[in-house]
């Protein structure tokens, strides 16, 4: 975990490492952004600053409905499920060859914002930004029954059950996240943090971004 007295020091070495993966326009652009040491400071800053105004914000992910998450147990503000039917299928030449196929794809996000202590920022649509993954917070393989009429039907149409792989993926509520985006107000005066109509929208751990 990194000491928010060393959140200046974090977010310098976050916009070198971003200027360092970005070409053209976004990098003269991440020249320019402005860091912010504590998140208090963007109400002088959008006040004082044209605009759009591109900063460099980090703290820790935080919600006033979080997700309960069903299979990890973790509490988060975006959740992802895949389920996948994996199985043995009968080749034309005779052979069983392995398969899979998508039973479920389930997707879940609560609106969310990351806090430093000073103040909060909601983030708006962090999927669509660079440098966004998901974690994996639970991963597990349940093998199918063994019932003898099930086997039959199954040998019948050319197939052996073999179990179904779910996958959670989580953004916990706590992880630390640095983004750099356009910062405005919505229209109940709250700060967000948006992809910007032209410039560079990255969202990554600080782990991720130290050099």
């Amino acid at each position: 975990m990194i000491p928010w007295g060393g959140l200046s020091c974090c977010l310098s070495a976050a916009a070198l490492y971003l200027l360092g993966r970005s070409s053209g326009r976004d990098a003269e652009i991440l020249k320019s952004v402005t860091r912010v040491n504590q998140l208090k400071e963007l109400a002088q800053l959008l006040d004082a600053e044209i605009l759009p105004l591109i900063v460099t914000i980090s703290g820790r992910v935080s919600s006033e409905t979080p997700i309960n998450c069903e299979f990890s147990g973790l509490r988060g503000v975006i959740v992802e499920e895949t389920a996948e039917q994996h199985f043995l299928k009968h080749n034309d030449a005779g052979s069983w060859i392995q398969d899979s196929a998508l039973m479920l794809s389930m997707s879940k996000e609560v609106p969310w914002y990351l806090d430093d202590g000073t103040d909060r920022v909601h983030v708006v649509g962090a999927r669509g930004a660079a440098g966004f993954a998901l974690p994996v917070g639970s991963e597990a393989f349940e093998e199918s029954g063994r019932s003898l009429v099930r086997g039959t039907l199954d040998y019948l149409q050319g197939l052996k059950m073999l179990g179904v792989k779910r996958i959670e993926r989580v953004l916990p509520v706590g992880t630390s996240l640095t983004v750099v985006g356009e910062a405005a107000k919505d229209d109940v005066g709250a700060f967000r943090i948006q992809r910007p109509h032209k410039g560079p929208f990255y969202v990554s751990p600080k782990t991720e971004l130290s050099i």
